[in-house]
């Protein structure tokens, strides 16, 4: 059973939430508040995933966020948000969120997210444990890339599962709504930049090529495909 952080102030949707998840099989924590959820996270084992609300009373879910993000940094993190901005979505996905749905939401809809998440986090990859293209290593197993050998650039999972994709077939474009489903088990909706805002971040920390050239090359109406 997949234990899930539920971190949110609207204790009436705590408990809806609770109810509909529990019935789908997982096990709920609740906190109201960003401190509460601190104070969870370090003093009992990790969960499988957390479902975290933008706005808490003591303070913003993002600052929350890059806690997780800075300690826990392969954990799943789905984002809700009920000023709907797109703003905070973008934010979200940059500072490492896996996906972010807006309040009010389809009970169903979060389950499936959330369902989709932990099979990011627990599938065994099918690719290599370690992948080698050119001076990139990346490690699916430790969910940590090196270039020549130096520091380890820890990855989140959506991250990870992108940029096994694109090593797997190098130099060749892949389908945004494949690569979406290769790598968030979802298609792309209407307006969805997830998958955009996965391979910004992912481009981020990689850095370039040494020669100055961009290691995830865009290719309007073809996808991303990773450059040798």
């Amino acid at each position: 059973m997949s234990t899930i952080l539920l971190v949110d102030d609207d204790q009436e949707l705590c408990e809806l939430l609770i109810h509909w998840l529990s019935q789908e099989g997982f096990a709920l924590h609740a906190c109201f508040d960003t401190q509460s959820a601190r104070e969870y996270l370090d003093n009992n084992p990790q969960p499988d995933a957390v479902i975290l609300d933008v706005m808490l009373p003591d303070g913003n879910g993002l600052q929350l966020l890059r806690k997780i993000r800075a300690e826990h940094p392969h954990l799943p993190v789905l984002m809700l948000s009920a000023r709907g901005e797109p703003t905070d979505r973008i934010i979200g996905l940059e500072l490492g969120a896996d996906d972010y749905l807006a309040k009010p939401c389809d009970p169903r809809e979060l389950t499936a997210r959330l369902r989709a998440v932990l099979r990011r986090s627990v599938n065994a990859p099918a690719t290599p444990s370690v992948m080698q293209v050119a001076d990139l290593q990346y490690s699916a197993v430790r969910g940590v890339a090196n270039i020549n050998d130096q520091d380890d650039i820890v990855l989140t999972v959506s991250e990870g599962r992108i940029l096994e994709a694109l090593l797997a077939a190098p130099g060749e474009p892949i389908d945004k709504q494949q690569l979406a489903q290769l790598a968030l088990d979802r298609k792309l909706t209407l307006y969805d930049r997830s998958l955009d805002m996965h391979v910004s971040n992912l481009r981020r920390k990689l850095g370039p090529h040494a020669d100055g050239n961009p290691r995830i090359v865009a290719l309007r109406g073809r996808g991303y495909f990773y450059s040798l």
